[in-house]
Order: C-alpha cells, then structure tokens, then sequence
C-alpha cells in the first residue's frame, strides 16, 4: 500500500513545482535584500542633505533617521512575510482577518508595546531628546544612543548600553540642552587673607577664560562657601558649552593650584600629632 502511494506521485512534477517555489522564495529574499540596501541608502542620503542643508540639527537628523528606519524595516519584513504566504497558496486577506481576530485577542496582554510606541512619538514629537544627549531617567544616566518605537538605548558612563522601554521615561531629565555649569571648590588654611586669597583667584580665573575657549561666562569667585574642620572653602562656578563642564573643572582645578602654589597659598592638608612615651621610667622612690 505504502509502495502504490509512491509510486502514483508524479515526481517529476513534484520536483519541478518545488523548484519553481524555491525559486521564488529565493527571488523574493533577494529582492527583499535588494530593496531593504536601497531603501537604506536613500533614508541616509535624505537625512545627510538635510544637515548639510543646515534645515535640521546632527541629533535631530540622527534620531530621525532612526526612526524612519524602523518604520521601513517593520513594513518591509511585513510586505516579504505576506509575499512568502501567497506563494504557498494561502489566502493573504483571510489570513490577515484571522490574525486581526487574534491580535484583538492578545491586545489586552500588548498594553505595554502600545505604550511605549505611544511614548516613543511624543517623545520625538515634543523634541524631549536626541541622539547624542546627556539625560537622566530613573536610575539610568547616560548618553542618547537611538531611539526606537518600543526602547530608547543609553549608554551609561561606564560603558553599559540600557535598553529602557520608553513607557518606563516617566520623568526626564535632559543635561544637553543650553549652556551647563562648571562648580569647583578650592580649600584655603584659616591663616591666609581671605581678601588676598580671593583677588589672586579671581586674576587666575581671568586668564583661564582667555585661553579656555570651552568657556562661555565665568570663570567667576563667588566667596567663602563653607567652613571646614581645618580649612575655609571659597566656590568658583562657570558657564562652559554643552558637555564640556567636566573637562572645564578638571583643567580649572590644575591652573589654580599652580596659582595658589606661585603665590605660597597653603593649601590645607591632614596633620597628625604623634606622642613617643618614654620606655624606661623611673621608679618612685
């Protein structure tokens, strides 16, 4: 019975119907490969001549350029795996009514996903951030590397990559936007003039914005900002550009201790006290 089912299959048939599938199948994966080369090459050549045309800032193309790129992905894979369907012979709208059944279904359990596309658009609607920002959300601290429909990357100062769902972006904290601030504070002894101190500080900080073109306003000598258990602490703050405030406050730092080290400011430092006893003492007599 078994050898009369095989032997009344047409293999010659057979093996040409699975070569024309095959066939096929091969013809749309290239094309899909094909389109998805082009289709990338133009979406980058679009948003290239947008910044060179100066319409639109580099974070703001790149973050675009992310998000278009999603969208073509999503639609492309969607348009390959209905094209793979109706070479197998299925009803493509039959298939897409049943799925929409289903998808209405599990709907209920994708709450989240259309949560964080939703969040996703007004976050790139409303500008709240960019590729290549420095932000704050919740416990992660970073730098913007993408964002996407459903995630939006951070690369943590460490050099950790957080994948943070955007409904989880409930409040953020944007540090790129505008001017920032440097802030150093430099511990003097109780023995030095506090004016002379002060003058001299003030001089260096001059001459540091002069050469410092990371430096917007400032460097300016606020006063005496606190009072430590063997030192006085005067705060100096300035404006930098957009990210350069830690470099700002490290270069800072080194020119006014040379300063305080030219003018023989003393600059207070732990001190111990250390009583010998003597070994051999003398007996009362």
């Amino acid at each position: 019975m078994v050898l009369n089912f095989f032997e009344s299959i047409d293999w010659a048939d057979l093996a040409l119907k699975s070569g024309e599938v095959l066939a096929k199948l091969i013809g749309i994966y290239i094309a899909y490969i094909i389109v998805k080369s082009i289709g990338n090459k133009i979406i980058h050549k679009m948003f290239e001549g947008l910044e060179n045309r100066k319409e639109i800032s580099t974070t703001r193309a790149k973050t675009l350029q992310t998000l278009v790129l999603n969208f073509f992905h999503y639609a492309l894979f969607f348009i390959f795996i209905v094209t793979v369907f109706q070479v197998f012979g299925y009803n493509v709208t039959a298939l897409l009514a049943g799925a929409g059944v289903v998808g209405l279904a599990i709907g209920f359990g994708a709450q989240g996903l259309v949560s964080d596309v939703v969040t996703g658009f007004f976050l790139l609607l409303e500008k709240q951030l960019d590729v290549g920002d420095y932000v704050t959300t919740g416990n992660y601290s970073g730098i913007v590397e993408a964002v996407g429909l459903r995630t939006t990357q951070i690369r943590g100062f460490d050099g950790t990559l957080h994948y943070v769902p955007n409904r989880q972006i409930v409040g953020l904290s944007n540090h790129s936007r505008g001017n920032m601030q440097a802030l150093v504070d430099i511990s003097i002894s109780y023995n030095e003039d506090l004016n002379r101190v002060m003058s001299i500080l003030q001089e260096a900080c001059d001459q540091f914005a002069k050469e410092t073109e990371e430096v917007v306003e400032g460097p300016d000598v606020l006063g005496v900002q606190n009072f430590g258990s063997s030192d006085v602490i005067i705060r100096i703050i300035a404006k930098t550009k957009n990210m350069e405030q830690w470099a700002v406050e490290r270069k800072l730092r080194k020119w006014l201790k040379e300063v305080l080290d030219e003018n023989g400011i003393e600059i207070p430092f732990p001190h111990q006290v250390m009583i010998h006893k003597n070994e051999h003492q003398k007996e009362r007599g």
